[in-house]
Order: C-alpha cells, then sequence, then structure tokens
C-alpha cells in the first residue's frame, strides 16, 4: 500500500477536506491519501507575505511525514510554497500542483490557460509557467477576483466557469488549469460545459507522486537537494533546526 501526505499550506480545515477527496479519487485503490492542515500559517495564501508564512507550517508536515512513512508528498497550493524546501526534506517525492497542473496540460493540446482567483497572483503563476519550461505553452493567466475563501459560493463557480469559457474563446486554449487547490472539485463540471479538457492540479499531483513511488523513483540527493546543513535555529525557529 502506497502512503501520500498532501498538504494544504493554509490553515482552512474545510479546504483541506475537499483537497483530500480530489486526491483520493485521483488515485488507485492501493494509495491512501492522508490530507493535513498545518497548525500555523494564514487561512488563505494570495500574497507574496503569505506564502513566505505557509512554509513553515508546511515543512513541519513534511518533517511529521518522514517520521510516520508517508513515501510521496503533494503540496496543495498553486503557488508551490516550500516545494524545492519539502524536497530537501522529503525521502520520498515531492510535487507541487502547479508545476503538476502545468506539465499535464502541455499533454493535452499545445496551449493552456490558467484561471487563477486574484489578479495579484497572476505573475506568481507566469513565473512558475516560465521556471518549469511551460512557459510558452502558457497562453494567459486569467483573475476571476474572487478571494480564495469564496470559492465555494455559486456566485464564485459561475464566474470562474466564464472565465474558462473565455479562455477557450479568446486564448484559443485547448486546455484550462485551475489556479487554486480550492477549485479541486469543479474540473469535471467546468470541463463539461466549456468543452475542453480542465486540469485540477491536487487530482495531477497526486497522480504523479503515486507514480513516482510505484517506480522508485524520488527527488535526487546529491548537490542542491541534499539534506540541509545541521546549524542552529533560533526564537521561534528552533523546532525547526536540522539535527
Amino acid at each position: 500500500m502506497t502512503r501520500i501526505m498532501v498538504v494544504n499550506p493554509n490553515t482552512t480545515g474545510a479546504m483541506t477536506e475537499v483537497i483530500g477527496r480530489c486526491a483520493q479519487a485521483a488515485v488507485g485503490r492501493g494509495t491512501v491519501v492522508e490530507a493535513v492542515t498545518p497548525s500555523m500559517g494564514p487561512a488563505s495564501i494570495e500574497s507574496h507575505y503569505d506564502e513566505a508564512l505557509a512554509v513553515p507550517g508546511l515543512l513541519a508536515e513534511i518533517a511529521r511525514g518522514e517520521v510516520e512513512g508517508a513515501q510521496g508528498y503533494v503540496i496543495a497550493c498553486f503557488g508551490d510554497p516550500g516545494l524545492d524546501a519539502a524536497r530537501e526534506l522529503a525521502t520520498g517525492p515531492v510535487v507541487g500542483i502547479a508545476e503538476a497542473a502545468m506539465r499535464t496540460a502541455t499533454y493535452l493540446g499545445r496551449g493552456f490557460s490558467v484561471v487563477t482567483t486574484l489578479g495579484r497572483t497572476a505573475g506568481r503563476a507566469r513565473d512558475l509557467a516560465e521556471h518549469y519550461g511551460v512557459g510558452r505553452a502558457c497562453l494567459a493567466v486569467r483573475a476571476c477576483e474572487i478571494p480564495v475563501l469564496e470559492l465555494e459560493s455559486p456566485d464564485a463557480t459561475a464566474a470562474i466557469t466564464e472565465e474558462c469559457r473565455r479562455a477557450v474563446v479568446e486564448d484559443g486554449a485547448d486546455a484550462v488549469v485551475l489556479g487554486c487547490a480550492g477549485m479541486a472539485e469543479l474540473c469535471a463540471k467546468i470541463s463539461a460545459e466549456i468543452g475542453v479538457p480542465v486540469v485540477d492540479g491536487v487530482a495531477a499531483a497526486a497522480r504523479t507522486v503515486e507514480s513516482l513511488v510505484a517506480l522508485g523513483l524520488s527527488t535526487g540527493a546529491r548537490g542542491e537537494f541534499a539534506r540541509p546543513p545541521a546549524k542552529p535555529y533560533t526564537g521561534l525557529l528552533s523546532d525547526f533546526q536540522i539535527r
């Protein structure tokens, strides 16, 4: 049996439940998903400040997973916060949902658009597309201007769907990537309405991690992603000291 830990880097438990359901539905019957919420951090991640302060709680969950035997990890926030640091800590593979979703979308057509929450996060999504080598395929990053914690309302679903429709008509997108873990359950509904594949990064990342574990593959532990060197950490970060 494969055990995957899916970490929601924000502290909103209701969102973690949605993320967990979507991740579990995406993997095979022999894989168990544990969706977890950090004990510290922001209620939602909508700025560079939020993202930076979400990382300690995220890394604490990765460290706990290492002790408890998790075989792989998903970082369930579209900014992929703390991804490189998590790869240094984990013995199994770690995949962020933005990377998984964007790479998956490139298998489905020549170009994709991202539909995200707030316009202020669009720059981060574009930077990630370039970083992951799929910038040419990323036709646009569209924002529906709905805060993360308001995504469950019917009005939000309608606005997200309409923005996805515009991505197809105006951008010529062959696929649409949903740019927030909180949108995970909307995939099938929106795809049926707009007529192109809609990619949820939670499902894509969970399945990717499951496949990497099955293949016996993990992050290379030489050089950049070797375990961090031991050194003192002080104050609020003293518990994060590598020993």
